[in-house]
């Protein structure tokens, strides 16, 4: 395998694809630049190797970055490379894996290796919503390369070894490695939210390959679908007992308990990630107020409210399902948005993003609301008002403009000021003020509700009403594109 035989790059290949699969593209490729003395260095396939292979007999197209040439830095032939490998997956309508290991823009060959990036920019675009971009960060993507890295759908990032920059973290004003990391792992998916998934080299490789057999190959032949031996009729008895960590409903509704969640460590009030319903896969958004280790103890708590990275988060989510044709289904828990001077610099644009992103998507739109749903932030997360195709609730379920007690201060304010016993009158009140409107009854009455379920019931009435929106057809107005 390639003139640079069994290198890292080449290894992490093998280990990712099914066995034998892989056909190298470009082997004999070298850098052609003759300046800074290059014609004496040797430049096996030009530190990138590059080609085609299966996973779970699917075609995908990778390139894997070689450290051991030039630090794998992209130069003229290198950049050439990848772009003839997103070429040909474009033709062929399958996915793109990236391996990243780069030292940037190769320096001897300046403006060469600058056109070659752009040349990436330009095809990673127009392939952005055709087919499924991956990229896996295992060495250095600095500069160029982390900005390529965050146009892909999904980033994976080794957790020790791998650094994600644009600009280094002794470059910034005022920081320095010791004092925060910029680069780490750790500070890209809690704090820029550009990486979905952070762990060991075999970690990643095993997480692409579980990430590729869910995904649709592109946006028209969908061939991610799964023969699902789960009984569809499967009662989820403890699943009302998961209203707070939303991440362990979705795994029980879901098919034999599968869940991959996306960008679990940035944002995790709000969940996003990919479950399946006999056998389909469907992407899912949901509010989270707290989080369980594997031991079962609680580890986090988290106010039941939208935050602006939640809604950054979950925006972009729904967006890359509507682009693939992937059902969304999203369960509600929500009374707010977040009240502080950090969230209100973004709080409005987030918001907005989100919303419009549930009201454009296309797809089959599923809501379930599992707890509250106060205000305009409920009507941002997928409501019948802004294209929900059926919204169910849970009889506990709370739907309003804001909780019971909040509204009767407001209006019954002299009554109460005049009371002997406010509290009782407060209390007696808020009881009226839920029952005719924010409970779940009150709002199937007036139809924003199309049923009122039973939380155990939840895995089976989702399965049938996306078995019914299978063939939906959806007209839009004629425009180029929206601008939110």
């Amino acid at each position: 395998m390639s003139n640079s035989a069994q290198t890292s790059a080449s290894s992490r290949i093998n280990s990712l694809l099914d066995e034998n699969s892989f056909v190298e593209v470009g082997a004999y490729v070298t850098a052609r630049n003759t300046d800074f003395n290059m014609t004496g260095k040797d430049t096996p396939a030009d530190g990138v190797v590059t080609g085609y292979g299966t996973i779970d007999g699917c075609l995908v197209y990778v390139f894997s970055q070689d450290a051991a040439v030039l630090g794998g830095s992209m130069g003229e032939m290198h950049a050439k490379k990848i772009s003839n490998i997103y070429s040909m997956a474009m033709k062929m309508g399958a996915p793109v894996i990236g391996l990243v290991d780069c030292a940037g823009l190769r320096l001897q060959e300046a403006t060469d290796a600058l056109h070659g990036f752009g040349e990436l920019y330009y095809n990673q675009t127009m392939a952005s919503g055709v087919i499924p971009q991956i990229y896996g960060v295992f060495g250095t993507c600095g500069g160029g390369m982390a900005v390529s890295a965050a146009m892909a759908d999904f980033t994976f990032m080794e957790e020790k070894k791998a650094k994600l920059f644009v600009n280094s973290p002794n470059a910034i004003d005022n920081n320095y490695v010791g004092k925060c990391d910029t680069s780490a792992a750790a500070f890209q998916s809690e704090k820029a939210g550009v990486v979905d998934f952070v762990g060991g080299e075999d970690e990643i490789l095993s997480q692409i390959r579980s990430l590729v057999s869910v995904l649709p190959s592109n946006n028209e032949d969908d061939l991610s679908y799964d023969e699902c031996t789960d009984d569809l009729n499967r009662v989820c008895a403890d699943l009302a007992g998961c209203v707070g960590d939303t991440a362990l409903a979705l795994s029980q509704i879901s098919d034999g308990g599968f869940f991959f969640e996306t960008k679990a460590m940035y944002a995790p009030s709000m969940v996003t990630g990919f479950i399946r319903l006999n056998g389909n896969t469907v992407g899912c958004v949901a509010n989270r107020s707290e989080s369980y280790d594997a031991d079962g103890e609680k580890k986090a708590e988290y106010e039941p409210v939208l935050t602006a990275s939640g809604c950054w988060k979950a925006a972009e989510f729904v967006k890359f399902c509507d682009a693939f044709n992937i059902p969304v289904l999203t369960l509600v828990n929500v009374k707010g948005y977040k009240a502080d001077m950090c969230s209100e610099r973004n709080m409005a644009r987030a918001a907005a993003a989100l919303t419009y992103a549930f009201a454009d998507a296309s797809v089959p739109k599923v809501t379930v609301i599992i707890g509250q749903a106060y205000g305009t932030a409920y009507l941002t997360m997928a409501s019948k008002a802004t294209g929900a195709d059926l919204v169910y609730a849970w009889p506990t379920a709370a739907i309003g403009m804001m909780d019971a007690q909040s509204a009767v201060k407001i209006m019954y304010a002299d009554e109460i000021a005049a009371a002997d016993n406010s509290v009782a009158l407060i209390n007696e009140k808020a009881a009226e003020y839920q029952k005719l409107q924010s409970s779940a009854e009150a709002a199937a009455r007036r139809g924003y509700v199309d049923d009122i379920i039973q939380p155990e019931d939840t895995r089976k009435r989702v399965i049938a009403a996306l078995e019914m929106l299978f063939t939906k057809r959806e007209d839009r107005p004629a425009k180029k594109h929206g601008t939110i």
